[in-house]
């Protein structure tokens, strides 16, 4: 489930982008940092994709947690959250800060497409699975989108603060 301006939303993953882009046409001036931008209008040093349910690298360990509930397994510098069945978060601190955001989406069915994380599609090995990596060091971080092969792919999506 993805959260547009504070709106939950559940989509096929056929129209999610779609609906994302007429959204963020239709609340150009919510408040809310969109997770999901219109890749046309994002610059080389803009990623798409640059939070998760709220969360941001920088952020606190306490300000992580109050937007993520509570975690399953916790420690001073890992947390480690359950969505459902069908996705996890695991949030990595230095210093009581977010320096990592890992999502793990265990039905692909579920998770943004490499487009919708990355602002470009990512052709698939012929195993369909799918793998890269961009760093953004304007903005101090890379953005990575793996899929592994298989009937049932597993998606993971992660956010890492560039030392």
């Amino acid at each position: 489930m993805f959260r547009i301006a504070g709106i939950p939303i559940q989509l096929k993953p056929a129209l999610l982008g779609l609906t994302a882009a007429t959204l963020i046409l239709l609340l150009p001036h919510s408040g809310q940092a969109q997770r999901v931008r219109d890749a046309s209008a994002r610059t080389e040093d803009e990623p798409a994709f640059n939070e998760f349910k709220g969360v941001r690298l920088g952020m606190t360990t306490d300000e992580a947690r109050k937007k993520l509930g509570d975690p399953k397994d916790k420690s001073a510098e890992q947390d480690f959250y359950m969505f459902g069945e069908k996705m996890a978060a695991q949030v990595l601190y230095k210093t009581s800060k977010v320096v990592t955001i890992s999502v793990d989406f265990m039905s692909a069915s579920e998770a943004p497409t490499a487009k919708q994380v990355l602002g470009a599609d990512v052709e698939a090995k012929p195993d369909g699975s799918m793998y890269k990596l961009v760093r953004y060091p304007k903005a101090g971080y890379w953005v990575s989108y793996n899929r592994t092969a298989g009937d049932s792919p597993l998606v993971s999506v992660t956010i890492q603060k560039i030392d």
